[in-house]
Order: C-alpha cells, then structure tokens, then sequence
C-alpha cells in the first residue's frame, strides 16, 4: 500500500505554539511501523509558518504575506531539520520536496515530481512534502497543505491519503457547541449536507479547519484514492488505520484508480493528433490494445511526453484519446517502425508503446 500522510500544524504543536518535538517522535514511530510492515510512506507536513515566527517571535496574528513568506523560509529549514533527526534515530533517510500549483498544472513538471517521488520511494526515502510559500502566491498557491495532500496522492496515486487533525473526524454537528454531535465513521459520498457539516476555517496556527478537510477528500476520492481523517494525538494512528481499524472518518473513493485516470484523460484539451493505419486503430477501437509507433501514420500538432493526444482512423474518425509516451518531435521519428528500433533512433526509450493501453480512452 501507499500512503500519503498529511500532518497539520495543530498536531505537529500538540496545540500549543512551538513544534512539539516528542509528536513528532510519536508520528515518525507510526511512519516507521508503516514502512517496516511492507508499506510505502509519503509525508505532506504543514508548520514551516509557525517554527519561523517561534524563531522570530512574530505576533500569531495579523502577519502580512512578506511576512508569512519570510517565517516560511526561515521556519521551512528548522522544520526539515527536526524531521530529519529525528529520522534518523530510526535510520529513515529523508527528502525534502517544495511544490507550486505549476508542478500540477505542468504536465512535464508534474512528470517529473512524480519521477522523483517514485525514486525515493523506490529507494526507501521518506518524501516530505511542503508548498513552496517563500515564492507561491495567487495563481502559483495550491492554497492549503490538506488541498496540496490530496494533489499528492493524486501524483503518486495513492492507495490511501490519511490527514491527522485536532479533531476525532467528521461529526453530525460541531460537538464544541452540540454535545449530542455524533461522530460519521464512514462517508460514502461527498454531498451537500457533508459540506454543510464542515463548519469554520481552523485556528491561527493553522489555515484550514474542516472545510479544507473535506475538500481535499472530494479531490483524492473523486480520482478513486480513499481518505481517512482522524486524530493526530491517537495513540498509533497511522499503523491503526492502515492495519484496518476505524479510526475517525473514512470517505469511500467515487470511482477506482484507473477509471479515475481515464475521466482525467477525456477531460484535458489534447493539443495533438495522431493517425494510425487500418490495422493499428482497428487494435486500438476493438480491442483496446497500446499504440506502438509502428502503427502511426503521421502527427499533428505541438505535445509533450505525458500529454494527451487524439488518435485518429484513415477515415478521418477518433478512435481513442491518451498520454503519449513521446514528445511529437520525438514521435515523427519512430513512427512506423517497430518498438526494437526505438533506442537506435531516438538515443533513448521510454517504452515499446506510444500510448499504453491503461493510458488510453476509446471514443
């Protein structure tokens, strides 16, 4: 399983106003006994705010984004260098790992943060993830760690996407104003009446609250990744709930992974146009199998590696839509030769497929 782990700043201060270090110990126990299990572990941390202004002394309230940005870039440091001692007492090796909205909007870049993640994954590194705050701003800012959470268990296409919080989970009513609130161990959809129950925005440690918090499970279960909200001071949390256990709420996934993928492949504008012989989109429209570069006919347009592309008959109608594996400049080289003879071409491969068959959509 892969987990992507959010922590917020209220359970990272132990809900005071300093990074409480012996959580932190706590958390990193639950992150290991995940990762010793056989499990795959990518951490998206908040608190680069408030160890700046724990550093500076700033008022709680009332900060200007420069001010903001500058207790982020002196806070993002001490932060990663408390994750990485204590790391170390478990001989975890740590990656730190800054993104923007752009790393998600651009493809090529988002391409390559999944690159990354996957190599630290594959090495055993513990990914630990933050948005870049010194520099995004406006257009450029995801705009909260529990959005940026759900984005990243998009990117590493998660199994589960766990976000601890000062709170139990989701309830009936606030239980702070209703004592007879009940807690929704299971929510099956996200509907209105969910969103009805998210209530404010969080403290002034933090930004979100359980709005965000609900937010970010419509984005990850909207793409088939479940998500579990629960209290960060519980003891185990993370090995609980990956092990089964309900532990605060649980938002079911909409759809699975792949059928996820797909709607997100029928959805993007296809800047290019691929077409195939007769006997490559007769594969691709009956049988649903990958393209390869033998297939091709010509290509059309300006694209990138990742993008999406139509795919198009001799008779002039579409036959699928899905992610190249090859720019179009790379593409008119190899096409119509056979997938051996890629490597001698191109000096490179990415594949024997121009477009894998689960990266594929038929019209």
């Amino acid at each position: 399983m892969r987990v992507v782990l959010k922590l917020g700043t209220s359970v990272l201060t132990a809900g005071g106003d300093r990074i409480h270090a012996p959580r932190i110990v706590d958390l990193m126990r639950g992150m290991v006994a995940v990762r010793a299990a056989g499990h795959e572990v990518v951490l998206v941390t908040s608190g680069a705010v408030i160890a700046g202004w724990e550093a500076l002394n700033f008022p709680p309230r009332d900060r200007t984004l420069a001010e903001k940005q500058l207790l982020a870039a002196v806070g993002q440091g001490r932060l990663m260098h408390t994750y990485a001692q204590i790391a170390d007492l478990y001989g975890v090796p740590v990656a730190q790992v800054l993104l923007t909205a752009d790393d998600f909007r651009d493809r090529t870049r988002y391409l390559n943060a999944r690159t990354t993640l996957d190599a630290c994954l594959s090495r055993s590194v513990l990914p630990i993830i933050n948005e870049n705050d010194t520099v995004a701003t406006g257009q450029l800012k995801v705009g909260d760690n529990d959005t940026l959470s759900a984005f990243v268990a998009n990117l590493t296409e998660a199994d589960l996407l766990v976000i601890l919080t000062d709170a139990p989970g989701l309830y009936t009513a606030d239980p702070r104003t209703h004592p007879e609130a009940t807690l929704i161990p299971v929510v099956e959809r996200v509907t209105p009446e969910i969103w009805a129950l998210a209530g404010g925005v969080g403290s002034h440690r933090g930004t979100g609250g359980m709005h965000t918090k609900i937010q970010a499970a419509e984005i990850a279960t909207r793409a088939g990744t479940p998500v579990v909200v629960a209290p960060g001071d519980a003891p185990d949390a993370l090995p609980r709930i990956v092990g089964g256990e309900g532990l605060g709420t649980r938002f079911l996934a909409a759809v699975n992974r792949l059928e996820a993928r797909k709607r997100w492949i029928l959805a993007e504008i296809a800047p290019g146009r691929v077409l195939l012989d007769e006997g490559a989109a007769r594969a691709v429209r009956e049988r649903g199998g990958s393209l390869l570069p033998a297939g091709i006919v010509a290509v059309e347009g300006a694209f990138e590696r990742g993008q999406t592309i139509r795919l198009f008959a001799p008779d002039g109608s579409e036959v699928a839509r899905g992610l190249t594996r090859y720019r179009a400049a790379d593409l008119s080289r190899i096409l119509g030769r056979q997938s051996r003879e890629i490597e001698g071409v191109l000096g490179f491969t990415y594949g024997a497929e121009a477009v894998h068959r689960d990266d594929l959509v038929r019209i």
